[in-house]
């Protein structure tokens, strides 16, 4: 994985520090273009991975980028998957039998028959690879190397104890998609023991990871001490703890952790951007 990683929070308005800024995000962000001229700027900053949820909106994104091949030769996107409102909406406007017409892949009979059968026989792991078939859809023919599980579902699975789907995630994505499954939560020490449990060996965790405690499940130091002890590829998000840490502190304090192999964060504008990418990179070349 690269060391940063750009994400897409700031295209949905969704902020930690205030709902004005959410506000002024949203009507920034309100048209597709301006999504692809401020990724853009990622990019020219040097940012070759976007790790963004599976939004209907992203699918510009991949259009854009599957239309030119020779601009985006290098561009990834890390899928975080499933983006829970589209499908509560979709629920809402179509009901179930329409969500799953709109949104399951492929021969529609073949799909519908092995949906069928999983929702008959309450065979969770059947439906939650037709569900990642549907999120991959919009991903096609795009370099898609890590994809993974959101925190709403690998932090309930984890509560419910159903490791055995989280199994299936990362068996399946590995198999169908050839490339390494992530995992998103909030609590990575908790996650990481479980993961070991189930035979899943150095695995990529998303977490939030900063100097204040911001959503840390079990608290700043067990996290110090897993990453100091256990072997994870961990990816630090939510480094500024929700906009109570001033940029270039928090950055020093997640580069100066160990074992944190890359640092996932969301700007708006070009130069607070570039400002994040400078601080890493300083702090990195410093250690």
């Amino acid at each position: 994985m690269e060391r940063i990683l750009y994400g897409d929070n700031q295209f949905f308005a969704v902020n930690h520090i205030s709902d004005a800024k959410s506000m002024e995000q949203s009507i920034k962000f309100k048209d597709n273009a301006a999504i692809m001229a401020t990724l853009d700027q990622a990019i020219e900053a040097g940012i070759n991975t976007f790790m963004c949820t599976t939004h209907d909106r992203i699918a510009y994104v991949c259009d854009t980028v599957r239309a030119n091949p020779d601009k985006y030769r290098d561009f990834k996107i890390y899928p975080c998957m499933p983006y829970a409102h589209k499908y509560a909406n979709a629920v809402t406007e179509l009901g179930i039998s329409g969500t799953i017409k709109q949104y399951v892949p492929g021969n529609i009979f073949g799909t519908m028959f092995k949906g069928g059968t999983a929702l008959v026989s309450q065979n969770y792991v059947s439906i939650m690879e037709l569900l990642i078939d549907a999120e991959m859809k919009m991903f096609k023919g795009i370099d898609t190397p890590v994809i993974f599980l959101q925190n709403v579902i690998t932090d309930l699975l984890l509560g419910l104890g159903m490791t055995d789907i989280l199994k299936s995630f990362h068996d399946y994505i590995s198999k169908k998609y050839n490339a390494e499954a992530g995992f998103i939560t909030m609590n990575m020490p908790k996650l990481l023991e479980t993961l070991e449990n189930i035979g899943i060996e150095n695995p990529i965790i998303c977490s939030s990871i900063n100097a204040v405690n911001f959503r840390m499940s079990g608290g700043q130091e067990l996290y110090k001490e897993t990453l100091r002890t256990k072997k994870v590829r961990a990816i630090a998000m939510q480094v500024l703890g929700g906009g109570a840490i001033p940029p270039k502190e928090a950055i020093e304090y997640v580069c100066n952790l160990p074992n944190v192999e890359s640092i996932l964060f969301g700007a708006s504008s070009k130069r607070n951007i570039e400002n994040t990418i400078s601080h890493i990179q300083n702090f990195d070349a410093n250690k």
